[in-house]
Formats: C-alpha cells, structure tokens, sequence
C-alpha cells in the first residue's frame, strides 16, 4: 500500500487540498490521518490568527539593501532599468503561494523534520543513482553570525532541478531561516522557502536562470508576517556555472 508522501501529509496538516487519489487514501488510511493529526496539533499550537495572513506589502527600508551590499561587495544601487523613484527597492520573484505566511513557518518548525527527510529520500531514490550533482556551494557565515552549511544543485533524469540545502545554525526562538536567489546587482531576489539546521530540499523552476541568480542566501526573518527580504543574512555562497 503507497502511503501519502511527508509532503502531503504537511499539506494536509496545512489543511490544504491534496490530489484526488491522496485524499481518498488519507480517508481510509489509519496511520497516514493519524500522522496528520498529530502534526496537526503542532500547527495549530504555535499559529497565531491574527497573523495567518499578510498585510498590505511594504517597501523595504534603504537599510535592508546597503547590509545586503555590504556583505556581497556589491552596489546596492537599483539596476539601469529601473526608475530612480524605485531606488532602495528590489522585487520579490514569484516562484510560490506566500499566503498565511505565519501558518507555513508553524508548519516548517513542527514537521520540517518529517518533510526535510522525506524530499531529500524523494529526490535520492533508494540507491542515490537517480540525481547527479552539477555544483556544490560553501555557505560562509557573514561577519558576526555562526550559521554555515552547502548548498547543491542536483538535477534528476527528467531534466528537474532542486537546490539541496545543508544547514548549521542556532535554533531561533523569534524568527526563522529563509533561502534566497539573489542577483548580483541586488536588483531580484527569489525565495526559495523556510530553513532549518539539516538538510532540507527546494525545487527549482524550470525556466529559472542561475546564471542570472547565482548568489544563495540564509537570512533570518522575524515572525511579522512580511514575506521580504529582512535585510540580516547570516550565511551566503556564489554558484559558479
């Protein structure tokens, strides 16, 4: 019998809708419903209503850039394309839903261990010959930060990529880990998801240029129910190809 995935017992957790066949197994499996709900009642103790969705967005202050620019040796200076009313800002790339931000943070810390080890068994297969390595990354800690790790990017018989993330940092008591693509200029940055110190995996889109994004990024959010970039990296590499 094929059980649900970590994956979509997360969602399910999430209370999100699952794919029909899913669905109907979670409704006749005994174990699979009665992993989601004790995952369940993780997610339920530590979200908070009245930041289950996120307000108006908000430009990020000046600051939040010149320390990203500090760090990476860069300017923090707007690309040419943009108009100079906009300078001090980047756009956020779309790669996936960030409603209930609060919610999904509550999620990664209860059950990411449960969905960190389940992508990474996924992504592997059982004899570790379905995915091949193109690039492995140091994730250095930034001045007065402890986090390190490496990030890899691996890609599948299918031509799909993922980013493997290995992370070794503090636990946060009022925030929580997040990682980016950054371009150079500082111009776009895509948020890849949620972190925690171990190993977790993150999909990446198919038509997603590194070349153009080759900075990977660890910054540490605070739980205000923003979705951008908090401006406080702790750790940081440079893809090559």
């Amino acid at each position: 019998m094929q059980h649900c995935t970590p994956e979509h017992l997360a969602l399910a957790a999430l209370r999100e809708p699952l794919p029909a066949e899913d669905a109907v197994h979670l409704e006749s499996c005994a174990d699979c419903t009665a992993e989601v709900a004790s995952l369940r009642r993780g997610v339920d103790a530590v979200a908070v209503p009245q930041f289950a969705a996120p307000g108006a967005p908000v430009a990020p202050p000046p600051h939040v850039w010149e320390a990203i620019a500090a760090a990476t040796g860069v300017s923090a200076g707007p690309a040419a394309r943009v108009p100079a009313e906009a300078a001090g800002q980047a756009d956020v790339v779309p790669f996936r839903s960030r409603r209930r931000p609060l919610l999904l943070i509550a999620a990664s810390v209860v059950i990411g261990a449960v969905v960190g080890a389940g992508a990474v068994a996924v992504l592997r297969g059982g004899d570790g010959d379905d995915v091949r390595a193109v690039e492995t990354v140091a994730l250095d800690p930034l001045p007065d930060e402890n986090a390190s790790g490496t990030a890899e990017v691996v890609v599948r018989p299918d031509g799909s990529r993922a980013l493997e993330v290995k992370l070794d940092a503090p636990s946060l008591a009022d925030g929580y880990y997040e990682v980016w693509l950054i371009e150079p200029s500082i111009t776009d940055m895509v948020p890849l998801g949620i972190a925690r110190s171990g190993t977790q995996t993150f999909e990446l889109p198919a038509d997603l240029d590194l070349r153009r994004f080759p900075l990977v990024d660890v910054s540490k959010e605070p739980l205000d129910g923003n979705p951008l970039h908090s401006g406080v990296s702790v750790a940081r590499g440079q893809l090559e190809s």
